[in-house]
């Protein structure tokens, strides 16, 4: 069959995404003996928001999938969805106008499951579009029923364990979310505040100014810290002072954590403001004061503030004490804190009652799980190590939410004990679902169930073991630990992190052997895309534009880490790309009708292509292996592009046509299948297409994608490899300067050129013939002895940019000076001039030269790297 003259990636990627998935081509067959790679593939969060972001990651995830396969590994690679979040619930409320408050529990979860089963399937269908290979039989939801199980068997584990606790105290809270937070969730955010210098009156009636940025805590202030070194402040210690406004007293006490560079180098402590003011609450045994509630408004215990925003208390208390003259002074500035990753809101400390995972003693325990696993690239390590040396507090697990995973918990009501739910009855609501069993403290039959949820976390982080089939007990050793983990590096201290957390404390182990990390993806300005600053790119519109082996050659522009900027140019050359492998294998399939015999001899430059092929070949499988998927698409289509198709095929299409030629029929078969099967992982589509049109009569494999990964022929001796491998190139570049010379002087490429000497003291016999043959010449002759040349100049001129720094007001003279060309004195790309008696040496990122070759022979002269060929046309 003719393939067609253009390359048609709409018809041809439809037809074989369709093709592997009904096919059930990736499935994964656990009868099979032969090494399985497993995938941990990061469950996406339903929330709405994806972009190319999310292309980039699970693209390159997909690489390694079709690598391992045609490498003969059984590869695992099952996929996910994460929909029982805060994200889920957000976008629920957002696309339907319903509230959970309006609904009810049991009608918002149905109607987010509805809601997000829809938005799945289009995700799916997006995924198998862009040709990502996993075995969609193992499809799962963080909020099924098996998945829920999975959850609730590991928090009765670690509870038995002794590693789960509740406790009430000081929590990170959301007040727009409404749900307290654990210390990963929370995202360092710079935003514009003010000092205020608030006047506290002291017993003797003097004015303390404490400068501060929340006003509002003024209610809840339960204690005033000054430096222990601090001199001005030294007599204070063990007095009071009388807080503004609310007009009750709090003692003065002294503490090294307090900054003496910051503000006034007095500090009020209060009941929550930050986690300096949780320190001293426990260490001081202070009292509790709660001036702000759940939804971020002002308690009771702000008086008449009460009922206010968080906002709008601080402006009313600083109006007030302007008002009443007690604010001595104001100050802009700019400053950290901590806000919820979700939605952005200021993170508050508020009281409350949470569950919580005990693992702030396990930290050397994660340390070294870090140092047993194999991260790419390296230096991602020390973002894992540095967010466990800083870790300061447990696990929060409980999420006041509804669309969740509820814990499977109830309290007694009579004596308050904790009844957890028995495994065999999992999974539990314990809002519908009754203990089976009385209270085992005091009988009672009365039970209170547990309205919180997990945080998503919580069963995020047991992936490896889901998708190992874990039932609490058992799971197939073979799937975990996994190979490899994959995922962004804005969630190693989300995802990555708790998975290690639960893996070392059920089992001791680490979850995976290799950890891939990729970077985001930039808008044209550099900044990261993201809903808040809109300028997300949906990746269905950018598959409307642009093929999607397009996207996926796009999405290994960028080393493993790196960011990668969103440029509609870098698509265009990904079809660029793809129309040339179209158009060189359209050419080629006019002459591989069988699959040739290996020659008896191999032309010169089919074997230098050979040695180039074989090259590629170990240097692509090197990389592969590292993860290096930038280096790869790089080396793939130097060879590719420049070598097989703009070189070796134009060089040996005078023996294809003749299709007698069996050295150059049998490279172009095996080289051009070589190429399309490194492609394959990368390009899946058009590979499949090209494999199927021209290669599968002769091979054995039903698909390019499940075919054996090649191997090096090796063809030619270690001993002949370097000398041909230079000839070869020294071909090239004589070709390609020929080539350039013919452009320039206006011959067709057919033109005959009458005679061509060529200066060269090495031997290029063995490749006259090539260069006879691809540059028309009648009459080549080596020729050992160098003509005498001699550089002349014909012009110079200043670059203004690089001589004006250096040379300030000297640079009229030197202009004037290099006017004089016939009075200059060129050595090689430098020109010496003197000035004033001073000889100035002129570099050639400073001037321009313009200049000719002399020499006494007839016909043109050609300077290459290596040789001087002189040309009679």
């Amino acid at each position: 069959m003719v393939l067609e003259k253009k390359y048609n990636p709409r018809k041809i990627e439809s037809k074989w995404s369709k093709i592997w998935l009904d096919s059930g081509l990736y499935k994964f067959n656990s009868t099979l003996k032969k090494p399985i790679y497993s995938i941990d593939t990061p469950p996406p969060t339903v929330s709405g928001n994806l972009h190319m972001g999310h292309v980039y990651g699970y693209v390159q995830q997909d690489y390694t999938a079709r690598y391992r396969r045609m490498n003969g590994f059984n590869v695992f690679y099952p996929f996910g969805f994460d929909d029982n979040g805060i994200a889920t619930e957000r976008l629920v409320e957002k696309k339907t106008k319903k509230s959970p408050q309006e609904l009810g529990r049991k009608k918002f979860c149905e109607l987010c499951s509805t809601v997000t089963k829809k938005m799945e399937n289009e995700m799916k269908k997006m995924w198998i579009q862009l040709g990502l290979s996993p075995d969609w039989s193992r499809l799962y939801r963080t909020i099924d029923p098996e998945i829920w199980k999975i959850s609730q068997i590991s928090f009765i584990d670690l509870y038995k364990m002794g590693r789960e606790y509740q406790k009430e105290g000081p929590t990170f809270w959301c007040p727009t979310c409404s749900t307290a937070v654990s210390q990963v969730e929370l995202e360092d955010k710079e935003i514009e505040s003010q000092f205020n210098d608030i006047i506290f009156k002291l017993e003797d009636g003097k004015d303390l100014i404490i400068s501060t940025t929340r006003p509002e805590l003024l209610p809840a202030c339960v204690c005033i810290f000054v430096h222990p070194n601090d001199k001005k402040y030294a007599h204070l210690v063990g007095k009071k002072a009388k807080v503004p406004l609310f007009n009750f007293e709090v003692p003065i006490k002294s503490d090294e954590r307090v900054e003496l560079d910051k503000g006034t180098g007095v500090v009020m402590c209060c009941t929550f403001g930050d986690q300096t003011d949780v320190d001293w609450f426990y260490a001081y045994n202070l009292p509790l004061r709660v001036a702000i509630n759940e939804t971020g408004h002002m308690t009771a215990l702000a008086g008449k503030y009460d009922g206010l925003h968080i906002k709008e208390a601080r402006k009313q208390i600083i109006h007030d004490l302007k008002k009443s003259n007690l604010l001595s002074s104001q100050k802009k500035i700019k400053h950290m804190v901590n806000t919820h990753e979700r939605c952005g809101t200021e993170i508050e400390f508020l009281v409350s009652k949470q569950w919580f995972i005990k693992y702030l003693d396990l930290k050397d325990e994660f340390l070294k799980a870090g140092n047993a696993m194999n991260w790419y690239p390296k230096y991602m390590k020390n973002r894992y190590d540095n967010w466990i040396k800083g870790l300061q507090w447990d696990w929060c697990i409980s999420r006041q939410r509804y669309n969740g995973i509820p814990f499977p918990v109830w309290y007694c009501k009579d004596c308050g004990e904790i009844i957890l739910a028995d495994k065999k009855n999992l999974p539990v609501d314990p809002l519908v679902d009754k203990p089976k069993k009385p209270c085992p403290k005091c009988g009672s039959t009365k039970f209170i169930p547990e309205e919180d949820v997990l945080d998503t976390w919580a069963t995020s982080s047991l992936t490896p073991l889901i998708n190992a089939g874990w039932d609490g007990e058992k799971y197939d050793k073979k799937l975990f630990p996994t190979t490899l983990r994959p995922q962004g590096h804005d969630i190693v201290t989300f995802w990555l992190f708790n998975t290690v957390a639960k893996s070392l404390m059920h089992y001791n182990k680490i979850p995976f052997t290799d950890i891939t990390i990729n970077g985001w993806i930039l808008d044209e300005k550099g900044k990261k895309m993201s809903k808040s600053r809109e300028n997300i790119i949906h990746p269905l519109d950018i598959m409307k534009k642009y093929s999607c082996d397009a996207i996926r050659f796009w999405c290994a522009g960028a080393k493993l880490g790196e960011d990668l900027p969103f440029r509609d140019k870098d698509l265009v050359t990904g079809e660029r790309f793809l129309n040339k492998i179209w158009n060189a294998s359209r050419f080629s399939s006019n002459f591989i009708t069988e699959k040739p015999k290996k020659p008896v001899q191999l032309a010169l430059i089919d074997q230098w292509m050979f040695i180039k092929t074989d090259k590629l070949l170990k240097e692509v499988t090197r990389t592969f292996n590292k993860y290096e998927y930038s280096k790869i698409r790089a080396n793939i289509r130097e060879v590719f592009w420049h070598l097989f198709c703009d070189n070796y095929v134009e060089l040996a299409k005078s023996r294809l046509y003749s299709k007698t030629d069996q050295s150059s029929l049998f490279t172009l078969y095996h080289v051009l299948l070589t190429n399309l099967k490194l492609l394959s992982p990368l390009l899946p589509f058009i590979t499949e297409e090209l494999y199927h049109e021209i290669f599968k009569k002769f091979e054995n494999d039903k698909s390019i994608t499940v075919s054996v990964w090649p191997k090096p022929l090796n063809l030619i001796s270690k001993e002949k490899e370097e000398e041909i491998e230079k000839l070869g190139d020294r071909a090239i570049e004589i070709i390609g300067s020929l080539r350039k010379f013919k452009a320039k002087n206006n011959l067709s490429l057919n033109q005959e050129l009458k005679k061509i000497t060529l200066f060269t003291k090495e031997d290029l016999k063995p490749i006259r013939g090539t260069l006879k043959e691809a540059m028309q010449i009648k009459e080549l002759i080596f020729n050992k002895n160098t003509p005498e040349i001699k550089e002349e100049l014909i012009e110079v001129k200043a670059n203004f940019a690089e001589l004006g720094p250096r040379y300030g007001s000297k640079v009229k003279d030197i202009v004037k000076k290099l006017s004089q060309v016939k009075n200059l004195t060129l050595d090689g790309e430098k020109i010496i001039l003197e000035l004033c008696g001073e000889k100035i040496t002129l570099r050639g990122n400073e001037i321009y030269i313009k200049k000719k070759m002399r020499f006494n022979l007839p016909g043109k002269l050609l300077k290459t790297d290596n040789e001087l060929l002189l040309i009679e046309i």
